[in-house]
């Protein structure tokens, strides 16, 4: 699943590798408050929707999804997203998720949910862009007592 998005110029999308852990935490650091630590990214390596986006060698940003079972039918998740501080705003996150979902939709996955922080307008926009909707508010969700919307989208 390698690809060059037009929108974002020379980013590849391909699967993340063991040898990308280090720069994927670097940009989780320096995106989120509080990051996931080093070794949950180790548990993913293996899923067919963790990808990275590169740009030559260097790693631009990540997302990880990956399913999990919901009532006989897989539930597709996206766990975490981001893109290097620098590089925002290229269309690199875009690419990501659409490449996530389309690789979450080849393995049977019709429904994809994920929770993003209630002040964080700019993911937001993104994920509706993508038909995610609004199914509910899980209350002090984050470690620092913010709210996490609860979004899904239906995959066609």
């Amino acid at each position: 699943m390698t690809s060059t998005a037009s929108e974002t110029g020379s980013i590849s999308i391909r699967p993340a590798e063991e040898a990308d852990l280090l720069a994927i935490f670097r940009i989780e650091k320096s995106s989120f408050s509080q990051p996931w630590p080093f070794a949950a990214f180790e548990r993913y390596v293996d899923e067919p929707t963790f990808l990275v986006a590169t740009d030559g060698m260097k790693i631009v940003g990540y997302v990880v999804a990956d399913t999990i079972p919901n009532h006989g039918r897989a539930l597709g998740h996206i766990k975490d997203i981001a893109v290097h501080p620098s590089r925002r705003g290229e269309g690199i996150g875009k690419e990501l998720l659409k490449q996530a979902l389309s690789g979450l939709h080849v393995r049977g996955t019709y429904s994809v949910k994920l929770e993003v922080r209630a002040s964080n307008d700019p993911a937001i926009s993104l994920y509706r862009e993508f038909g995610f909707r609004y199914l509910r508010t899980i209350p002090r969700y984050y470690g620092d007592g913010e709210d996490a919307l609860v979004m899904i989208v239906e995959l066609d």
